[in-house]
């Protein structure tokens, strides 16, 4: 049985902080906690590893969820990372979400030197040998809250059939409404939402773009994009304007928080915040401090 866990706010953030000394990252976790966000989940890519960081978030907050958004499942074998799961679990009772994903083959291939072939069958044997750990493995715990970074249809109905959801990235409200209609009204939907807040028109189109500009060379992202109604003109690199309007939210702070605010008229449970900077790296707590207001938390 999955461990049960209690977010204190529907809404999160979503932030990687790689070139962030840890201790530094600690703190802006503690001030994501004070503003009333309910979690924290951060990426890996080339970075810091993952289960590491959860345990230092988990320990520097009282009440943050903290999710892997997502572990690469290259990075680590399935044993290690259901084990890790549990221990963090134990350590920190319905606060850990172990997020998990095939990643992409390039960063797979080129930066990991590991070997990308049938994703679905991939995570589904992964999936498989995480279940095998035995109960011995913190006894009582139980395994880690689990999600699949799910963007088709047949990694959807892998995460409803063996896992607590879905954490889908770079979708439109429409597609998280897709993703509930799929799942039913049981499993988790933890959806991503990018958001340029302040700034005049251009600045947070320039914003879009740089965001974009990686994931709009990576297969799994045009393809969900293309199931999603856009077609190839809106795929150049950094993506085209209506690309941009449609996965950022942009605009006055009402604007912005509405485009938080509509995944979870669409069905999600819980949507985190991806406040865009000047850097992928760039601090999001002033950004997050003035969204918090909008949303009234």
């Amino acid at each position: 049985m999955a461990a049960r866990i209690e977010f204190p706010s529907r809404i999160g953030v979503w932030w990687t902080s790689d070139t962030w000394s840890i201790g530094d990252a600690q703190q802006a976790a503690r001030d994501i906690e004070a503003m009333g966000y309910g979690s924290l989940f951060y990426g890996e890519a080339y970075g810091k590893e993952t289960l590491t960081q959860a345990g230092a978030f988990l320990a520097a907050t009282d009440r943050l969820v903290v999710g892997t958004g997502i572990a690469n499942i290259h990075a680590r074998d399935p044993i290690a990372a259901e084990s890790g799961g549990r221990t963090l679990t134990a350590l920190h009772p319905g606060r850990f979400v172990l997020g998990l994903g095939v990643s992409h083959a390039p960063l797979v291939e080129r930066g990991r030197g590991g070997t990308y072939q049938k994703p679905l069958a991939t995570m589904r044997d992964y999936l498989a040998r995480m279940a095998a750990v035995p109960e011995q493995i913190e006894p009582g715990v139980g395994r880690p809250a689990r999600l699949i970074a799910a963007l088709g249809p047949k990694m959807i109905e892998l995460a409803g059939a063996e896992t607590d959801g879905v954490h889908p990235y770079l979708v439109t409200p429409d597609q998280t409404r897709a993703t509930r209609e799929a799942l039913g009204p049981d499993k988790w939907v933890v959806s991503e939402q990018a958001v340029a807040v302040g700034g005049d028109e251009d600045d947070a189109m320039r914003r879009a773009h740089n965001h974009l500009e990686v994931y709009s060379g990576l297969p799994n992202y045009r393809n969900s994009w293309l199931r999603q109604g856009f077609d190839e003109s809106d795929m150049p690199r950094g993506g085209s304007d209506r690309l941009k309007k449609a996965l950022v939210g942009m605009g006055d702070l009402d604007t912005v928080a509405a485009s938080v605010t509509a995944h979870l008229d669409a069905g999600a449970d819980h949507v985190l915040v991806q406040a865009l900077g000047d850097n992928p790296m760039a601090d999001p707590r002033p950004s997050l401090r003035e969204l918090a207001k909008a949303l009234g938390m």
